[in-house]
């Protein structure tokens, strides 16, 4: 049996037929084609999903939505400028499959947590360090939603309570987004530079055609005081960060993906170092949360999105295409799905 992961982007929509250990059997996208109604872009998210399952046995389709999805609805996407679309009863319509919906970081954290980094471990929290900072937790295998779907936004947690602390893009200063994200680093480094003109970084930002995520890095590697002061700034607000998630989750696993990631142990190493002493009882704890980096790349999303679709179809060693009933609608599924799990198999 298979299932079909859709990475909903704002630049292209990702698919990729998935079997139930999360190995890529076939992928396909197309452009999002932004601004157009959701329509338009489930029709087309539909066609990539029909295409991958023509002469295939498919059980179900994940979809990894940006924004807040509660249930089979898209509540609020800001890059897609969508409010309340049942996207889940849309697609279905479209395809004759199942369909379960989460936002899409939760995806991508689902897919590292059952198939990646966190693949055996009970617990997984994954951020990702991008434009933005993302994430999900994963608990049991499941994705931790929250009341409205909202939950695991380890970015606009506020780590830094001052009156000069950056604004994050969502209007609050000191968010864990605007200090360890790619972005903020490439601001840091920015103003290292312009403290410093004897520093390396000038160089190296003109030999790579401008300041990005390796610049402070790589000046730090050659010795450089600026970008080493720049790299130990921000390693301590990303650490203050990971220490929050292990102090409120303790999972087996904390991974981390995105371009700032890409340093690899010249990131991880310090981190670590960092994290350590601000973990609740860490002197005294006989087991340590696994800090590592992300292993999926990119298909982090469709594979998550697809497991998120089997995930969502099993409960107790119960299938819906064995309870003997079709759900037609999200609240109709929601409860097959809690039926299911309480070990009902007739329905009428």
């Amino acid at each position: 049996m298979y299932y079909l992961g859709v990475d909903l982007g704002g630049t292209n929509i990702k698919a990729a037929l998935v079997d139930a250990d999360g190995a890529i059997i076939k992928e396909a996208s197309t452009p999002t084609k932004l601004p157009r109604p959701a329509e338009a872009v489930c029709d087309d998210i539909a066609a990539l999903c029909n295409q991958l399952a023509q002469g295939q046995q498919v059980a179900g389709i994940g979809v990894g939505c940006p924004g807040t999805v509660d249930g089979g609805l898209v509540r609020y996407s800001n890059n897609l400028d969508w409010h309340d679309f049942a996207m889940g009863d849309y697609l279905r319509a479209k395809t004759g499959l199942p369909v379960a919906l989460a936002n899409d970081a939760n995806a991508a954290a689902l897919g590292e947590a059952l198939a990646g980094c966190a693949k055996g471990a009970e617990s997984a929290v994954i951020i990702t360090l991008g434009t933005g900072v993302g994430g999900g937790v994963v608990l049991g295998g499941k994705l931790l939603t929250g009341y409205t779907g909202a939950a695991a936004e380890p970015g606009h947690m506020v780590i830094l309570d001052t009156p000069n602390a950056p604004r994050c893009t969502c209007g609050r200063p000191g968010c864990l987004e605007s200090l360890a994200s790619a972005t903020a680093l490439i601001r840091m480094t920015k103003e290292a530079m312009a403290a410093h003109p004897e520093s390396a970084l000038h160089g190296l930002a003109a030999q790579s055609g401008g300041v990005n995520g390796r610049t402070a890095f790589d000046a730090a590697a050659q010795g450089d005081a600026a970008g080493k002061a720049v790299v130990e700034q921000y390693i301590h607000y990303l650490a203050v960060g990971v220490a929050n998630m292990i102090n409120i989750f303790f999972p087996e696993v904390i991974g981390l993906s995105g371009g700032v990631a890409n340093q690899g142990e010249n990131l991880l190493a310090p981190l670590r170092a960092a994290v350590g002493p601000m973990v609740f009882g860490n002197a005294y704890a006989q087991k340590h949360t696994r800090i590592t980096t992300c292993t999926l790349g990119y298909h982090a999303g469709v594979i998550g999105a697809a497991l998120l679709a089997k995930n969502g179809m099993v409960y107790t060693g119960c299938n819906i295409e064995n309870a003997g009933y079709t759900p037609t609608n999200c609240a109709e599924r929601t409860a097959l799905f809690k039926a299911v799990s309480e070990g009902v198999t007739e329905f009428t």
